[in-house]
């Protein structure tokens, strides 16, 4: 089945009707999972999403189709878009051109990072800058200084970055531990980024560890099976 026939199921498969043709559209920042906003689609706005590949509202105002960003240029690129289990509620994965709200700020629900994984997300954002500085080299740039250097001496810096969690785990006091631990976790991004791997790669090996491990592990308790007569 051809991505075009299964949009068009996908869109079959929508309740319309319970809205009075509209549905409304939860927008996800692809690499924070921050919620951007919310808007309202009907069939027309949908199917423009689909076609531009950019995020098209109803607007409700101004009772027409309208393109997020059509006057300040912050779009909103769809990558992914879901229904949910109720088939009237869209959820629409996007990476945002800038600011998605009027006021300026990068959602509409403010700039403040709410959840655990938001903040976490910062991980995400420092590895792509640090794949900018490799792909970009500006001068003056530690990151892209020390990428120049090569794998040998990213490699020391981690190395040497790993002693110094190591001592300060034992002799100093907290705040030191939380500083050492960043320049340790900056340096393995950069060894990554050296290798061009990612560290979505890292968290995959972990969860696949941990998968195999709790798998192996309920194997091990799992009850012999009852004895059956012939």
């Amino acid at each position: 089945m051809s991505g075009s026939e299964r949009e068009r199921l996908e869109l079959e498969r929508i309740d319309w009707n319970k809205g009075a043709g509209l549905v409304p559209a939860i927008v996800q920042e692809a690499v924070s999972g921050k919620v951007l906003m919310l808007g309202y689609m009907d069939r027309a706005a949908l199917t423009a999403t689909l076609e531009r590949g950019r995020i098209v509202f109803f607007s409700r105002s101004k009772q027409r189709l309208w393109q997020k960003g059509e006057s300040s240029g912050h779009h909103l690129e769809l990558l992914q878009w879901r229904i949910d289990c109720d088939a009237d509620t869209l959820l629409l994965i996007a990476r945002p051109a800038g600011p998605v709200c009027h006021t300026g700020a990068l959602t509409c629900f403010g700039d403040e990072a709410l959840t655990v994984a938001e903040r976490l997300s910062f991980l995400s954002e420092l590895e792509q800058l640090i794949a900018r500085r490799r792909a970009d080299k500006p001068s003056g740039s530690y990151t892209a200084a020390l990428l120049a250097q090569g794998p040998r001496r990213i490699a020391q810096k981690v190395g040497e970055e790993g002693l110094e969690v190591a001592l300060a785990a034992v002799v100093e006091s907290d705040e030191a531990v939380l500083d050492e631990c960043a320049d340790l976790i900056f340096h393995l991004l950069v060894l990554l980024q050296g290798r061009a791997l990612g560290l979505e790669a890292v968290v995959e090996r972990l969860q696949r560890r941990h998968r195999d491990r709790v798998r192996s592990t309920a194997t091990a308790t799992d009850p012999p099976p009852s004895p059956t007569a012939d």
